[in-house]
């Protein structure tokens, strides 16, 4: 008798539970929306990574808030998501801040700067370390609220048509890389170039590129460059953990219900973690492939490191002396990856090289 008891309260405890899930969204209207994404479908994880955040909200809201993923160029060009988000063109983007560094380099805190946070401290910094109010407060004079959109982690370096070997191998050279890298490389250099990711291997076939750095193996692997330029160097010193974020218009966002809110900020938060192990998972077998099929695997010099790092500091100092509100994140960006670098040199540092020397 007590366990045909306990069952019967089981069954009507998942029986309540299964009506009470969508019952949050019942009385609420349905909204069909529109995400604009910077990238091809080609690319699926990270356009996927909308999908997937997409779905969420539908199963998370009952199917009340629909939210349909338009590819790259679909509705607005890859590279003009923010603009599209901003005049209410459509009411969400999915996107890579730093494509606007142009706008202001400020976007960039909130994907990657050179030399900057891995993806676990990027993400430990927007999350618990003051970088969501910091970038809200920056965004708001765009009519934007911005949620963690996933991260690639750290990235390559770039596929070349010869091997750079020193300083000078960078002058002169045609590389399509992010603005805030172009900008930190040209003084020594570099002719940096800014195509979105459909437009990159054409110009690299064609000659109009003499380099381009995409993301990592399992993306660069779709893009086929290797077949053109088949240095592969390490690392991707301007994209040490490069973070996607979900735009909103602030008005759309505040129209919300309560519910779809919660709905939109877990999506968001889960779509985030597993962009970051799709990619972990993944690019281990694609590096592998690559190798097999022509890539030359290269690493740039302690020379080049040590040059790139001295340019970086000095154009963030350069930019931070007549931008308030770029030094104002730079400052508590600063102080955060100085405690997380400490911290990372104590235990997570000792253990990856122990094990990375291991046969």
């Amino acid at each position: 008798m007590k366990r045909r008891s306990f069952l019967k309260k089981a069954v009507a405890g998942a029986s309540v539970g299964a009506v009470a899930a969508p019952a949050l969204a019942q009385g609420q209207p349905t909204l069909n929306w529109r995400l604009a994404s910077s990238f091809p479908k080609s690319l699926d994880t990270l356009y996927g990574t909308a999908e997937i955040f997409s779905r969420r909200v539908a199963q998370l809201t009952g199917g009340k808030l629909n939210i349909r993923v338009f590819a790259g160029g679909e509705i607005v060009p890859p590279l003009q998501v923010v603009d599209a988000v901003q005049n209410g063109t459509v009411e969400m983007g999915h996107t890579a801040p730093y494509y606007y560094f142009g706008k202001d380099p400020t976007f960039a805190f909130d994907c990657a700067v050179p030399f900057g946070m891995s993806s676990r401290q990027q993400t430990a910094w927007f999350d618990q370390g003051g970088g969501r109010d910091l970038m809200r407060e920056f965004y708001r004079d765009y009519g934007i609220i911005n949620f963690l959109g996933g991260n690639t982690g750290a990235q390559m370096g770039g596929w070349f048509r010869k091997e750079i070997r020193t300083l000078n191998d960078l002058k002169g050279l045609k590389m399509r890389i992010s603005a805030f890298a172009g900008k930190v490389m040209q003084p020594l250099g570099l002719v940096p170039q800014q195509l979105a990711g459909a437009d990159i291997y054409p110009a690299l076939e064609k000659g109009a590129l003499d380099a381009v750095e995409w993301t990592t193996p399992y993306d660069d692997e779709k893009l086929g460059f290797y077949k053109v330029a088949p240095f592969y160097y390490a690392p991707g010193w301007w994209e040490g953990g490069a973070q996607l974020a979900f735009y909103i218009g602030i008005k759309e966002w505040e129209k919300l219900p309560k519910e779809y809110q919660f709905a939109v900020e877990a999506a968001s938060a889960e779509a985030h973690m597993i962009m970051q192990a799709e990619y972990d998972a993944k690019n281990p077998a694609a590096l592998a492939r690559l190798i097999k099929n022509g890539a030359k695997l290269r690493f740039f010099s302690k020379e080049i490191m040590e040059a790139c790092y001295k340019a970086s500091v000095a154009t963030m100092n350069d930019e931070a002396s007549k931008n308030a509100k770029f030094k104002k994140i730079y400052d508590a960006y600063q102080r955060f990856q100085r405690d997380q670098n400490q911290w990372f040199s104590v235990a997570e540092l000792p253990m990856q090289s122990f094990l990375s020397a291991r046969k």
